[in-house]
Parts: C-alpha cells; structure tokens; sequence
C-alpha cells in the first residue's frame, strides 16, 4: 500500500546541454506513478519533484534518470570549511578535518563523453578522407563506413535508451536513421561527416551551458564566505552561510556586507550597485538598510543582520534567475521539432514502397527495395541538418567580426522576433561614469571653483570626486597641495586648503553650515530636477560655488532608439535611479521610462511586457541579471560585469547602443536565410521523392540530388557572412 506522504525532493542532474535534454529528463520522471510538480532546470541542473515514496522510490527516480545517459545525485549542503575548520549550523566547532575535499575543478572538454565523441569522430572522418585520397576504391568506401559506424554507434545507443523510456523520435533516433540509412544506398562519406556535424554541435552546446552555469556561481560569490561576527567585545571570524537573525556584524572600509541587515552603529557611504544599479555609493546611517553583497566604502559600520543567508538579497536574485530560467520554455532544435512527423513519414514511405508492389501486385522485389533504397537516401534529412548549422555558424561569425555575441540558434531564432528592447540605464543607455556637466561660480571664477574642489577630492576615492579631478585636470588647472584632509561618510570630503578649511559634499552638508541661501538653493533644486547631483565647495564663512554631475547618455543612445522604432520595435528605459534622473534620461534619449526599481520590480515589469510582445533585456549589472532571465532575450553590454554577461544570451562587445539595432538586422537576416535553406532542401526532396518512386529517377540520382541540395543550402548560408548589421546586405 502507497503512503500518503508526498515529498518534495531535489536532485542535481548532470549532462544536460540543451533545452531538449531536460525535456527527456522530465519526460521520463513524470511517467513514474507517485511523481508530480516536476521542475527541471538547465543552467542549474537541478531536478524537483513531488514523490510518494510508497509508489515510487527516490532510487528508482536515479534509475530512471540514469537510464537516459545523465547523471543524478541528491543534493545537499556540507559544512562551510573557514581557516580549516568546519563550523557547524548551531555555532560550534567540531576537531579539524584533516584533507578536505577542495571544489572539483572542472574537465577539460575533450575528457567528457561529448568532446571524445567530436575528437573521435573527427579523426575518423579526416582519416578517411586520406584514404580516399589515396588509395580510393572499395578500401576508402570501407574507411568510411568504419568511421560513420565507430561515431554513430554511442548516438544509436542513447537513441535506443530513449525508445525504451517511450520517446522514439529524438534527434539521436533522426541522426542513428540518417547515418545508417546512408551506408545502405552508398553514401558513407556523406554519413560520416553529417555525425561529426552532429558531435560539433552537441560539444558547442556544452561548452554553452557551462559557461552559464559559471554566471550564477560567480553570482552566489558576491555575498563573502566568512563574516566577522561582534560576540561582546570580541570579534569572531565566522562563515556568512551560519549568520543568524539578530546578530551583529563588523563591516571595515572595503569590505563587502556578509547579510541583509540594518547599520546598528557607523555611518558610511555604501556601493549597492551590485543591487540597485546606482552608481553613485547611498548614504548609511544607523537604521538604514543595507544589502549582502554591496560593498562599504568609507567608514567601519556595525550591521545588525536581519535575513537568513537563504533569504538574502543575492540568494533572492539567484533563485530569480533560476525560476526565471525554468519559466522560459527552450527554443527547440529545428530539426527535432521537424523530424516528429518528418522522420515516421519517410521511414515509413519507404517501408511501404518497398514491401507493398511486390506483396500486392508481385512487382520485382529487386526494383523496389531499390527505389526504396532510393527514396530513404532521398528522405535522409543530410541538407536539413547542414542548412540551419551552417546559416547559424555564418551568423555567428558575422556578428562576432561586428562586436555582436550571440549563444547559439535559440537566440538568434527568439532575438528575430522581437518587439521590444528594454534597456538598463547606468552602464547600459549611459557611460557609467559620473562626469560634470556645469561648475556654478557663486564667490569668484569657475575655476577657481574647480580648482579648490579638485584639492579637496585628489586624494578621495569617490566617484563624484574622480570626476571632478578629471574634470580639473582635462582643463588644465593646477590645485594647491592639501592637508588634514578627510571625509565626512556619506556626505562629503574636507581639506585644509591654503590655511582655509574647505568643504566638497551634498548641499545639505552646506546648509547645516550655514552658508546656503535661498538663491543657491534654488539653483540646486533646478540641477536636481534636470537628474544631476550637486556638490557644493564651501567654506563655514562662504559658498563658493556649486558643481553639477550627471552620467550622460551614450553618443549612440537616442539615434540607436529612432531606429529601433524604424524597425517597429518599442523601447523602454528600466532604471533603479530615482525618478527626476530617470526621466531626465529617458527624455534626453527620447523613450520611455519605469525608475526607482528594485531587481525584483525589473523582473516584474519584464514578466509585464512579455505578456504583449516578444522582448529583448539590455543590461549591464549583477542586477540586471533576473531581468536577463527573465526576458525572452537577455543581452548584456561588453563592459558589464561577468554575472550580466554569463547569464545574459549575447553580448555587445564594443558597447554602442547601436549594436541591439545590428543584432536584430542580423538575426531577422538569419532566419530569413534558414527559411530558404529549408525552402531549397525540402522542394528539391519533394520533387525527388516522387520522380523516384514513379522510377523516373534512380539511386545515382538520388545521390546527386542529396548532395546538391547539401550544396545550396550551404552556399546561401555563406552569404550571411557578407552581412554588415549597420546595413542590410546578406540573408
């Protein structure tokens, strides 16, 4: 008798390269009585299910997963290892652990079976080829065939465990049929080389996913492993995993924030652009918020933490990105989704025009096991199987020698449909950098302005400092040497500047000194309503100027906007700066706009955009990455961080705005070139097929006609790499 206990349970499966790869894991999980809720997902290889283990046991889940060529393990968590000793959940310390495991490091690529498969297969086929070249004959046809059967052989047998967990019809099943079908009418040069194709591809696949498995790590690796736990009036260095609710945390300058947490004690200027995307580090008081993973710049802070290290703002934006990713249903493989009716069809035609004449009408079996023979090698998908590869390698190239990454055809297939591009705003539609914009001479010239300022801010490690040193610098000033200089956390920097003590920081900093009048305020509200900061240079007797910064909008960004519209494709700025300087981008550039969000309301305003139009993600941050997952395309800028470029599914190497416009030149070129390629291999099929079975056509012209429609399609998909994204040539 079953029990009632349904279970939830995880697994991590490994193996999977594809979005058909997790289908066949859930297609053979979910046919196991007692299972349901199964959620399987690819770049985290992670299987979860509901299990009634009085039906089904958790072994006969491995089994069943194991059956298809993955593997399985149960997850779970070891102790965190710190300075050599493992501290457990409740705090305590058990004896060393002598020789713990380190963190496997990762294969090479040619020791996996894929890699051996390409490394294999390629050997062969290139040393058939030799001895084509050279002896030729009977011998280089048996070479050959060797080649075509020592490299179908491990596809066959994953074919064959596929029937046996009731999916018959997978893309091993197409390529086993293809390769074998070609050794029967001849064609084994022709077969093996479409099974190396097919090994190529599989090891591209790989080599993809495992770089977007290494994304989320790295993202995971924001939040530090230890944390310097206040117990007293000790301080205790402690892995960040174990932080309970209510403790407190020592945070020094540089260090990043172990949790979420509330400043108890301190006050400093915090960087959460981890987070938030701001450039500009917020100020933090006692009672302010602060995030894991952001980094504290200025001054020591004590942080009373507030969530579970499962519960913190990186775990949540890590979980975002892999229910993101479970949520988008895979592109499938053209061909896989072809060959569900299109291998049955062709195999069972030619068992038909094989066995019915001579059963029904006592026609010569000799006469039509060869037309069959014929029409098999007609049918064999060799040109379909070239034809999207070979239009998607040309695009890839192309696009690559343009500074544009693309991560396969699934993207460049999703990427074409798009309708619209949602665009991060530091980094991404801006520079992401602050720079100045306006110096405000209120007591002398603006220089003298820029002069003071630069003295007090040359030694700051602030960004709104570099930028006014910079500044300074690129106009030639000289400043005077400085001492006694200092910051003031969150606020601003002082020095003692040519026997004055001289003060660079918020307009606020200035009216508590007392030297900000009604005029001067009023010309800070105007600079801040235009989306700039201010900084004011005062003295405790007078103000002497004001300087306004802003990150400004790319060269390229609002022209790349227009064309977008050209092209019938929305734009919209998503930006977690506050709402004045979001919009006094978004009217800059010209498009609009959704400020202050959080990572989780970009999720949510992508998952609204979604539900009417096919979009496209553009971001360059760490928190930019759940929207990158989230959207149906996620296209990170070159100079972001690795977490937004290896989670994202292409890159824009050179950062122009302008590329996403050349992207999707690229991609609708591409695709309209896959749909001609398929054009050209099944009409010539079609006109084939039928001209063979009425005997106009035999075997010799089955063959020519197998290879030229190879040909076609693989000279039209040569033209793409004379495409140019700025124009419209190729495709």
């Amino acid at each position: 008798m079953g029990s009632l206990e349904i279970k939830p349970m995880e697994w991590r499966v490994t193996g999977m390269d594809c979005g058909a790869c997790s289908a066949k894991v859930r297609g053979a999980v979910e046919g196991l009585p007692g299972v349901a809720g199964v959620e399987v997902a690819l770049i985290t290889e992670r299987l979860r299910l509901r299990l009634d283990d009085g039906v089904t046991t958790p072994a006969q889940v491995e089994k069943a997963v194991r059956s298809l060529g993955f593997g399985i393990s149960p997850k779970g968590a070891a102790p965190e290892r710190v300075a050599g000793v493992f501290i457990l959940p409740d705090g305590t310390e058990p004896a060393p652990v002598a020789g713990a495991a380190a963190a496997p490091r990762r294969a090479r690529w040619y020791h996996g079976a894929k890699g051996r498969l390409l490394v294999v297969t390629g050997g062969l086929l290139a040393l058939a080829w030799a001895v084509e070249l050279t002896i030729g004959g009977m011998v280089a046809q048996g070479a050959f065939t060797l080649a075509t059967l020592l490299g179908v052989a491990p596809i066959a047998r994953k074919a064959w465990r596929m029937v046996r967990a009731n999916m018959p019809f997978t893309i091993e099943m197409l390529m086993s049929i293809a390769a074998i079908g070609a050794l029967f009418i001849g064609a084994a040069g022709e077969a093996a080389l479409v099974v190396f194709l097919f090994a190529v591809g599989e090891m591209l696949e790989g080599l993809a996913s495992n770089k977007a498995r290494d994304g989320i790590r790295a993202l995971a690796d924001l939040v530090p492993k230890t944390a310097r736990l206040v117990v007293g009036a000790r301080i205790r260095e402690v892995p960040a995993a174990q932080l309970r609710i209510g403790q407190t945390v020592q945070v020094r300058p540089g260090d990043r924030i172990p949790a979420d947490g509330v400043v108890s004690a301190g006050t400093s200027g915090v960087d959460e652009s981890p987070v938030t995307g701001e450039s500009v580090p917020a100020l933090k008081e006692p009672g302010a918020e602060v995030f894991a993973g952001s980094i504290n710049a200025e001054a020591e802070l004590r942080v009373r933490v507030s969530r579970a290290a499962e519960d913190n703002t990186i775990a949540r934006i890590v979980r975002l990105v892999e229910e993101a990713e479970s949520a988008r249903a895979p592109t499938e493989r053209f061909i896989e989704r072809f060959s569900r009716w299109y291998m049955p069809a062709v195999v069972g035609a030619a068992l038909l025009v094989a066995l019915l004449p001579p059963l029904l009408a006592g026609a010569l079996w000799e006469v039509w096991i060869y037309r069959a023979l014929a029409l098999l090698l007609i049918g064999c998908p060799c040109a379909l199987v070239i034809s999207v590869p070979a239009s998607i390698a040309s695009a890839l190239s192309s696009g690559a020698r343009a500074g544009l990454l693309l991560k396969g055809g699934a993207v460049i297939e999703a990427a074409a449909r798009t309708t619209q591009v949602a665009f991060d705003k530091t980094g991404t539609l801006t520079e992401g950098r602050p720079q100045v914009t306006e110096v405000i001479a209120l007591a002398g010239p603006e220089t003298e302005v820029l002069r003071i300022a630069a003295a007090v801010e040359v030694g700051a490690s602030h960004p709104l400092g570099g930028a006014i040193v910079a500044r300074a610098e690129a106009e030639g000033i000289d400043w005077p040497e400085a001492r006694d200089a200092g910051a003031i956390p969150g606020k601003g920097a002082f020095a003692t500047v040519e026997g004055a003590r001289w003060s660079v920081g918020a307009p606020s900093l200035a009216a508590e000194a007392g030297v900000m009048d009604q005029a001067a305020l009023a010309q800070v509200q105007a600079l801040e309503g235009a989306g700039k900061t201010v900084v004011a240079v005062f003295t405790g007797e007078r103000l002497l100027g004001l300087i306004a910064l802003r990150d400004e909008p790319r060269a390229d960004a609002a022209a790349a906007v227009r064309a977008l519209a050209e092209m019938d494709v929305g734009a919209v700025m998503l930006t977690g700066d506050n709402a004045r300087t979001g919009a006094a981008i978004a009217a800059q550039i010209g498009l609009a706009h959704q400020a202050g969000l959080l990572p989780e309301d970009k999720v949510t305003a992508i998952n609204a955009l979604t539900k009417g139009a096919q979009v496209m993600m553009v971001g360059d941050g760490i928190n930019d990455a759940p929207a990158l997952a989230s959207a149906h395309v996620g296209i990170a800028m070159g100079s972001g961080t690795d977490v937004a470029l290896e989670t994202a599914d292409g890159a824009l190497l050179r950062d122009h705005v302008a590329d996403v416009v050349g992207l999707l030149r690229l991609s609708r070129a591409t695709m309209r070139n896959i749909r001609q390629n398929v054009a050209i291999a099944l009409g010539l099929k079609a006109v084939f097929l039928v001209t063979t079975v009425i005997g106009f056509t035999g075997l010799w012209i089955a063959i020519l006609a197998d290879t030229g429609a190879t040909v076609l399609v693989t000279l039209n998909a040569l033209r793409l790499l004379g495409f140019r994204p700025e124009g419209r040539r190729g495709g």
